[in-house]
């Protein structure tokens, strides 16, 4: 799998399901609050500031982000998820198991969510992302964690030369739009020098809001 690089390590792209808001709300004496574990409580009194103002918190409405778990592909595979770093080359450690897809933890809900997986593998053939190498524009995939389900549609299909990513950052950057980066190995591939020679890179884009399951 491709090298990405110190400069990779400190952009982090977001490997979480994306939260749909960050507000907060000031709430009102007597009123049910979330507790920690989501369950809500009912306190007796409502602790205020020094200036007798109750302090805000968060509101009800505010979706956590969880750690992708699933992601359901334009097929209709279910491919699990497992959350994976780098090795000390500094590559990704996707999982070998080429029916599992491996997404970069990262620190921040925001930007790109980057999900990994092997094409093939000389004793499991190919894999569920193969189908990624032919998928147009359009095509639905779904990511789904404990609780939250999100529906993505494809707006583009691209190769990248397999190497160093460090120049790719809009692969894995936490700047910008939301969006949800998958990525294959992709032909041609020469033994002789190291595999496959390009990455294919897919980029799809929210049309759902985060559904609680």
């Amino acid at each position: 799998m491709t090298t990405l690089g110190a400069a990779a390590l400190v952009t982090a792209g977001a490997l979480l399901l994306a939260a749909t808001a960050c507000s907060t709300a000031v709430r009102g004496v007597g009123q049910d609050s979330p507790g920690p574990d989501g369950a809500t409580t009912s306190p007796t009194t409502s602790p205020t500031t020094s200036e007798g103002v109750p302090p805000a918190r968060r509101a009800p409405s505010v979706v956590v982000a969880e750690a992708p778990r699933r992601m359901t592909l334009p097929s209709g595979m279910e491919v699990p998820i497992s959350a994976v770093g780098t090795t000390a080359a500094g590559l990704l450690a996707v999982p070998a198991d080429v029916d599992r897809a491996g997404w970069w933890r990262g620190g921040d809900p925001f930007g790109s969510t980057l999900v990994a997986a092997h094409v093939d593998s000389r004793t499991q053939g190919l894999g569920p992302f193969a189908e990624l190498l032919t998928v147009s524009p359009g095509a639905s995939v779904r990511l789904g964690s404990g609780h939250l389900a999100q529906r993505f549609e494809v707006r583009s299909r691209r190769l990248v030369p397999q190497g160093s990513l460090v120049r790719e950052t809009w692969l894995f950057d936490v700047s910008g739009e939301r969006r949800l980066t998958l990525v294959t190995c992709a032909p041609p591939y020469d033994a002789s020098r190291g595999g496959y020679q390009n990455l294919a890179v897919i980029i799809a884009v929210p049309v759902s809001p985060v559904e609680r399951r």
